[in-house]
């Protein structure tokens, strides 16, 4: 595709069409389009159109958006995958997209630097040296479009350090940025605070300043997210009292704002500043505490000059969080302590926040769910009410008797609740003033735990009568229902009694796919247990034909993995009761489970293989204590399927199918080799093994495969079993990888033998498990992590160094000394954290297209089963084993251990001691 004019024209013409409502014009446009990208120039061509003024704005809008998601599409390559964007394409997108981006109109601008943000996260910064030093030259402009620019394009690219896990990679990343970016940025912070005063007469220059500052706050807050950097950490003299300055600044031509909703730039920045500020709070107390007063006061002066209007709702929140991650920390105790303090927080921030506005109510009746999620659960947005409700939490954790006392002056709260929520419940018609009923009801949820647990108690009846309908008051009793029992305030013998009309009320309810009704269900029987099996009877009829809907329209996946909780929980409770009750559960669902995987329901498949997993599992539990397992026809008619490659192409899949192929092996292992799926689910453990994502679960389903088939069924195999392993760690030496392949072949040397363990790798080289042990399991032994992985690395270690005939005198003897020092090393010393050096390669998250998520079910999971359980103790099997190899070979330890440095013989000799072992 070249850039020429007619093939401008015409992608301009069909990117006009992709706007059009009418269906049969979009949607062949759409195709076409999805056709032609995988072309070289494609995005070549793009950006020369959103480059061209001529154009109309809406079309280059478009071509930016389309530019954005080709981006989002195309750009991560998935492990094993063909890269779709010819090279030569890459490397013109990185050295057009900066320069295209500051010239552009702010709206294409934003599309931009989300493009930037995801060929950042791919590339930044090894592929991408020049991003940082071409962002700070831009600086040195004075435009502020461009600096703004700039600074959207880093808030985009900077902000996953707010999410993202510790690791050396993202380390390495955040220190490059910090080193070529925090002093560019401090001194457009310092010249920018500067320019207000040279603009003090021009309202719109000082509008786009202090957006500018905005910008920059976002920046800091991320950059400073995971670790206080070093940099930030000397120049808090300039950070922290401008940043003060920020919020307590008032600048008259920008405060006064007509707009009820939209916040204006100064709340904007002052959201920002509270933001800054908890954090630094939170993280960083001792470098924070002289500033926090300060802090403290501006903040109080803020939410003192706050009106209820929407658009202080961010400021207020954010200024809330900051004064409760204040109050959390021991060393700003002194600001709250005074009891008058208090009283004014809570009369003056606390209660007026809490109160019900017009704004409010009108979310209450448009949205329901929305409403009760932000105001209990938290969402993107935090409300007013949400805030203070955590404000006094950690203000009650830390002042219990005081916030009593203090609550006391406005309110008894016993006599409050008796007073007002308790009447307010009992109101006949629950549609009358349902707002003044939710509000009671919130209150009990706010204040549980100031409030009397008989009080508690006692409202349960008068919250189980509200549970009906579809209002926000239903919602709100449920809710309530379930904190006060997943909070313990409910303790089972205060629920027993009540259990039936609340079931029945909950149940009720559930056709309204209301997640809280759900959540409540759930909460309930698990609080229930045992007390709950004689209302399962009827309940799971229901939950089973509600499982039937929701899987053909898959819309709200709380209220999903709710009800896939409970099927779980119930399943385990029933079977538990009564084993024989696991063949009407199957019956039940097996048929929906069909359903789900014939119409390939990606969201629900990772549950449907965990419940699977759950029901094959426990058919196995009961065939080991003689029961009758049987071969159920609808588990064998599911195995060619499990295996076949388009199941496992989806990630979510992964870690559930190998779990359910593990249970087949477990209690169908017959079936595999009757039905000659054998080869087959080892052409899974090599997918998975290749995988730098999936190798752990490789490792555990060829661990579960030699431990259950045994030798005689695998011994065909296992050669080329080490041969794919060591090949994979030859091409690709991660930590993950040589933990698990430490763990794994621990297992083989503790199950099947050292020698047999020694012998194989040799097969497949000569010397190679000599060259194992040099580079890899002696220096790296440490970094195995997870207790039976630990565990099944320390016992092969000992079956090598007393049992192994090549360790004993062959060419291993040389390397006993060291292995011994490396093994006492995993047992007295922490997990080795450091990584290797092929540890840095790129997980990808957006993957092209829906992907469904993996959710783990925690009521459906599986007992962990210890292949080495029969030994319990390693180091007593260390000394134990050490006393019969000096008894079978005398004369062979003592010059080994003489060869062992001093504080390890020491350590060693200590073992022996405590488990009265004599070797001399």
């Amino acid at each position: 595709m070249e850039v020429t004019d007619d093939n401008l024209a015409r992608l301009a013409s069909y990117l006009q069409q992709t706007l059009n409502p009418d269906p049969n014009i979009r949607r062949p446009a759409e195709k076409f389009l999805e056709g032609v990208e995988v072309n070289q120039n494609y995005p070549i061509l793009l950006l020369h159109l959103i480059d061209k003024d001529g154009v109309d704005i809406t079309i280059r809008i478009a071509a930016a958006i389309a530019f954005k998601n080709y981006i989002k599409r195309n750009w991560p390559v998935e492990e094993d995958s063909t890269d779709r964007i010819h090279p030569q394409d890459r490397a013109a997108i990185k050295t057009l997209i900066v320069s295209l981006m500051l010239k552009s109109p702010e709206a294409i601008q934003r599309q931009f630097s989300d493009a930037v943000s995801i060929i950042g996260k791919s590339d930044f910064p090894e592929k991408w040296p020049s991003l940082i030093p071409e962002m700070v030259e831009k600086f040195a402009t004075g435009d502020f479009h461009v600096i703004n620019g700039i600074l959207r394009t880093a808030h985009s690219l900077f902000k996953r350090y707010r999410y993202e896990f510790k690791s050396q990679k993202l380390w390495e990343e955040i220190k490059h940025v910090l080193d070529n970016f925090a002093k560019p940025l401090t001194d457009l912070f310092v010249a920018t605070l500067e320019l207000r005063n040279t603009h003090a007469d021009n309202p719109q220059a000082l509008k786009v300043i202090y957006g500018s500052l905005v910008l920059i706050c976002k920046v800091f807050y991320s950059l400073n997210f995971q670790d206080l950097p070093e940099y930030f950490e000397d120049n808090m003299p300039i950070w922290m009292p401008n940043l003060l300055n920020l919020l307590q600044v008032k600048v008259p031509c920008l405060e006064s704002n007509d707009d009820e909703e939209t916040p204006g730039v100064m709340e904007q920045l002052r959201t920002e500043v509270c933001e800054c500020a908890a954090l630094y709070a939170l993280k960083y107390e001792e470098e924070f505490g002289p500033h926090a007063p300060g802090f403290v006061t501006a903040v109080w002066t803020v939410l003192l000059s706050t009106g209820p209007q929407i658009r202080y709702d961010s400021l207020v929140a954010n200024a809330l969080t900051f004064l409760a991650k204040v109050a959390e920390k021991n060393s700003y105790k002194s600001l709250f302590e005074d009891p008058a303090t208090l009283s004014s927080i809570c009369e003056k921030v606390v209660i007026p926040n809490m109160e019900f506005r017009e704004c409010d109510m009108e979310l209450f009746e448009d949205n329901p769910e929305e409403y009760v999620r932000r105001d209990i659960e938290g969402s993107d947005v935090d409300t007013r009410r949400r805030a203070a409700c955590d404000l006094v939490k950690t203000l009650a954790q830390h002042y219990e008797d005081k916030m009593m006392n203090i609550f006391g002056q406005y309110v008894d709260l016993a006599q409050f609740a008796a007073n007002h929520v308790v009447p307010e419940l009992q109101r006949p018609n629950i549609t009358e003033l349902p707002v003044l009923k939710a509000d009671a009801i919130k209150y009990l949820m706010t204040f549980r735990s100031l409030l009397p647990k008989e009080l508690l108690i006692n409202s349960l009846p008068l919250l189980v009568q509200h549970i009906e309908g579809k209002g926000v008051v239903c919602t709100y009793a449920a809710c309530c229902v379930e904190k006060l029992v997943a909070g313990g305030m409910l303790p089972r013998p205060a629920l027993v009694p009540h259990a039936a009309p609340l079931l029945a009320k909950l149940f009720a309810c559930i056709e309204d796919h209301n997640e809280y009704i759900m959540k409540a269900i759930l909460r309930t029987l698990a609080c229930l247990q045992e007390d709950g099996l004689s209302y399962l009877g009827d309940a799971l009829p229901k939950l089973a034909q509600m499982l039937a809907a929701v899987a053909k329209n898959p819309s709200k996946p709380h209220f999903n993995h709710y009800l896939f909780e409970t099927l779980s929980l119930s399943v385990s409770l029933v079977t538990k009761s009564n084993p024989n009750a696991i063949t009407a559960f199957e019956d039940a669902l097996f048929p929906i489970f069909q359903e789900i995987l014939q119409n390939d329901v990606q969201e629900f498949m990772p549950y449907v293989f965990q419940m699977l997993s759950l029901l094959l599992e426990m058919r196995g539990a009961m065939a080991s204590m003689g029961a009758a397992g049987g071969d159920s026809d609808a588990y064998g008619a599911l195995l060619p399927c499990l295996v076949a490659p388009p199941l496992w192409e989806r990630p979510a899949n992964v870690r559930p199918l190998v779990r359910l192929l593990c249970a087949f092996v477990a209690s169908r292992s017959a079936l595999i080799i009757r039905t000659n799926k054998l080869n087959a689910m080892l052409g899974v453990f090599q997918k998975l093994i290749a995988s730098k994502t999936n190798d752990h679960e490789g490792f555990y389903l060829i661990q579960t495969m030699l431990y259950k088939f045994g030798e005689s069924v695998m011994s065909p195999y296992t050669k080329q079993i080490i041969t794919l392993l060591f090949q994979r760690l030859s091409s690709s030496k991660t930590t993950k990888y040589v933990r698990g392949l430490i763990a794994f072949l621990g297992f083989y040397a503790a199950h099947f033998g050292a020698d047999s363990l020694v012998e194989l790798v040799d097969s497949v080289q000569a010397n190679m498990f000599a060259m194992y042990c040099e580079r890899v399991l002696i220096p790296d032994l440490q970094k195995v992590s997870g207790t039976l992985e630990r565990k099944a690395a320390a016992l092969g270690c000992v079956k090598l160094l007393c049992d192994c005939s090549h360790f004993r005198q062959g060419n291993l003897a040389p390397l006993w000394p060291r292995l011994m020092q490396a093994l006492i090393s995993l047992f007295e010393l922490p997990i080795d954290e450091t990584s290797l050096p092929d540890d840095h390669f790129i997980e990808v998250d957006d993957t092209p297209g829906y992907q469904a998520q993996y959710s783990h079910l925690t009521c459906a999971k599986g007992i962990s089963n210890d292949p080495l359980a029969s030994i319990e103790d390693p180091k007593r099997y260390l000394a134990e084993s050490l006393g019969n190899m000096a008894r079978s070979t005398p004369g062979l330890l003592p010059p080994r251990l003489e060869a062992l440095e001093e504080q390890y013989r020491n350590v060693l000799f200590q073992y022996l001691n405590v488990y009265s072992v004599q070797i001399c």
